[in-house]
């Protein structure tokens, strides 16, 4: 017999004990402070619990992080319309719109950099979920022109989620995949001078699901990339909507109806090397879980292959051990407990060790606080924001025995232990043993409602940074992007509001109401790429039924920097999987050549590195995908150096413009 599911007013006195009470055992302290705000409240049923939820006026925002405050000095203005980015990812209405489901079609989608012309120049692809695509050439000067019709990578006849360029077939231009709702994935190949043509069924990757997003990667060390495309759940209805011809999602009567759905699994395609794929994924054992959400590749244990953590949007990620091209799950004894319900991973060296960390950041944690205006509303969101949780429903579960019932029923349904997760963001630290420490709250680095991640050294100064995509959207409250600067110790504070990140230009909300309440934006992935060429990071995101941000770099503390752009021979083309290390006296940078990643973002792959108030870089070491290790000696700071892998298995050479 199926528990009894909470009531109205049993998650009302949940709240009001969780506002009395201490949200978990953790050490994070919250800043408080935003109580009495004006808000609408009604009734949305999460899984047959009825929780109250809030949209803002302007005035029913969370406060700005003072405590983090740094003054007025610029950083970045969101330039999107002078740009041309004309784009408007549209949403489902019966879906996410003006009739609010508990499902995927709210998780939005992606934004992709490449330079898929060749002309030398970061170009941005928009993926749209009622609508055309957008693809924006760059001008060369951080302008851009829409090009989407004449390049044809509109496919405005399906769901379109993430997409993913890469030189697929080692021939200097990149092609592009497109992963699609069960509309069926796209594959393009370019013919050269940027014409895509699409060749899905020709190199065998045919398939319609309920695909997520798509990673780029060499497995098996042979020179040729790889495609892996992870899967979420079976979560649509096979009813047409007779209006936006896209299939209904399920979700009206709550949360259960979402997760009962019959899991899907990721897909490995091998590259034979003449333009077809084979899935060779159950021979390698990379399926994983269901409900896949992002992935990063990267090489954790340092033994010259590429190893893969797949992040859950409900339960426990996998960090799979690449073993001669053979994968293990060793995410119990590697990293400990993940975050329950992980959307965004990005892997980098957040403290100038050459040791590679992780962020993994949690949306579907924050989703189930059910916030009550009498008993706290958004001080109980603010209160929260930086704590971690022992329960999927946060401050709501305490003593309440009718949550406490429905979580363990969840747990059933989506085969996840509370000893294997945790509730909120992780960041784990590299021990340099082979094992992470996870330190979220420790570095700042729990936050509320994350979507996306982007990293970068946003102001140069050595030390890389982190931009988070957040906020749910309509029918919830205004909720912020951050943008965690580094303090140079590995440690993070929040500067979105002394660095021009918010609050939006355009306002909190659209100017269009929805049922006759304020529709609040909301951002849900970010990627990171110098558009302008004058060596600062700009910051792109896709927001959700909304046009994007695109936040010019202008800091001005006249930092230095040096960008180089690989170019692999005996590895793949793009030199995915290469490691570069700077070093400046005793100090050592590290940053990583990525395919994709972040949630359904897809990063320049351009090799940036801010040195500060340095004059001068000692050297530059790389190593290959292929093994091979070529150092630079004393490159030319403050500018772009396009290097291409040596046929000899160790080299000096001086970088190009030297």
């Amino acid at each position: 017999m199926r528990n009894p599911d909470p009531q109205p007013g049993e998650i009302q006195q949940a709240t009001e004990q969780a506002t009395a009470a201490e949200a978990s055992g953790s050490s994070g302290d919250s800043d408080g402070g935003g109580g009495g705000v004006g808000v609408v409240v009604f009734t949305v049923v999460l899984a047959g619990v009825a929780a109250a939820v809030y949209f803002s006026r302007d005035e029913g925002v969370r406060p700005p992080d003072q405590p983090n405050a740094v003054g007025s000095r610029p950083g970045f203005r969101d330039i999107a319309r002078e740009s041309g980015l004309d784009f408007h990812m549209g949403f489902l209405s019966s879906e996410s719109g003006t009739t609010f489901k508990i499902n995927l079609y709210d998780h939005g989608c992606g934004v992709s950099v490449a330079d898929y012309d060749g002309d030398g120049h970061e170009d941005v692809f928009f993926l749209n979920q009622l609508g055309s695509n957008a693809l924006y050439r760059n001008r060369g000067d951080g302008t851009f022109e829409d090009v989407t019709e004449k390049v044809g990578v509109g496919l405005a006849d399906r769901v379109c989620v993430g997409g993913t360029f890469a030189d697929v077939d080692n021939d200097g231009d990149q092609d592009l995949f497109v992963a699609s709702t069960r509309g069926g994935n796209v594959f393009y190949e370019n013919q050269g001078g940027g014409v895509l043509k699409d060749v899905t069924k020709a190199a065998g990757l045919e398939h319609v699901g309920h695909s997520q997003t798509a990673i780029f990667f060499d497995y098996d060390n042979d020179g040729l990339l790889d495609l892996y495309v992870v899967h979420t759940a079976d979560w649509t209805l096979d009813e047409i909507n007779p209006t936006s011809k896209t299939f209904v999602g399920k979700g009206g009567d709550g949360f259960d109806a979402v997760i009962q759905s019959a899991k899907e699994y990721n897909i490995l395609y091998r590259n034979n090397g003449d333009g077809t794929f084979t899935d060779i994924t159950k021979k390698v054992g990379l399926e994983g879980r269901g409900w896949s959400s992002d992935v990063a590749v990267f090489d954790f244990d340092d033994d010259g292959d590429q190893d893969v953590l797949v992040t859950c949007m409900f339960g426990r990620a996998q960090l799979f051990r690449n073993d001669d091209g053979k994968f293990v799950d060793v995410t119990l004894e590697t990293l400990g407990r993940t975050s329950w319900g992980g959307m965004g991973v990005k892997v980098f060296d957040a403290h100038n060790d050459s040791q590679l960390d992780i962020l993994v950041v949690d949306m579907h944690s924050d989703m189930w606080m059910g916030l009550d205006l009498d008993h706290g509303s958004l001080k109980l969101a603010t209160d929260s924001e930086k704590k971690k949780f022992r329960s999927i429903f946060g401050p709501m579960k305490q003593q309440d025995n009718n949550l406490v019932k429905t979580e363990e029923r969840w747990a059933d349904t989506l085969s996840f232990s509370h000893g294997e997760v945790l509730f909120g963001n992780a960041f784990y630290r590299a021990t340099g043993k082979g094992t992470f420490e996870e330190l979220s709250e420790q570095v700042g680095l729990e936050t509320l409602w994350p979507w996306g991640i982007s990293v970068g050294d946003f102001d140069n100064d050595g030390h890389q940074d982190v931009f988070l995509a957040s906020g749910m959207g309509f029918p919830f409250y205004y909720w912020p992007n951050y943008l965690m600067l580094n303090n140079g110790d590995g440690t993070f504070s929040d500067h979105a509001e002394a660095r021009g990140i918010e609050p939006p230009v355009q306002g909190h909300s659209h100017k269009e109401q929805i049922q006759n309440r304020d529709s609040v934006r909301s951002s849900r992935c970010a990627a990171a790429a110098d558009f302008d060429g004058d060596g600062r990071l700009e910051i792109i995101t896709n927001n959700f039924n909304d046009i994007p941000y695109y936040f010019k770099n202008e800091f001005d503390e006249k930092n230095s920097y040096l960008a180089l752009r690989l170019q692999g021979t005996r590895s793949n083309r793009d030199a995915i999987g290469a490691q570069v290390k700077v070093r400046i006296g005793e100090e050592t940078m590290m940053r990583l050549v990525q395919s994709a990643g972040g949630y359904l973002s897809q990063p320049s792959r351009t090799v940036h590195f801010g040195i500060g108030k340095h004059e001068q870089v000692d050297r530059v070491e790389i190593r290959w995908p292929s093994g091979i290790r070529q150092v630079i000696e004393n490159p030319v700071i403050n500018r772009l150096h396009k290097v291409v892998e040596p046929d000899q298995p160790a080299a000096e050479k001086p970088a190009a413009g030297q």
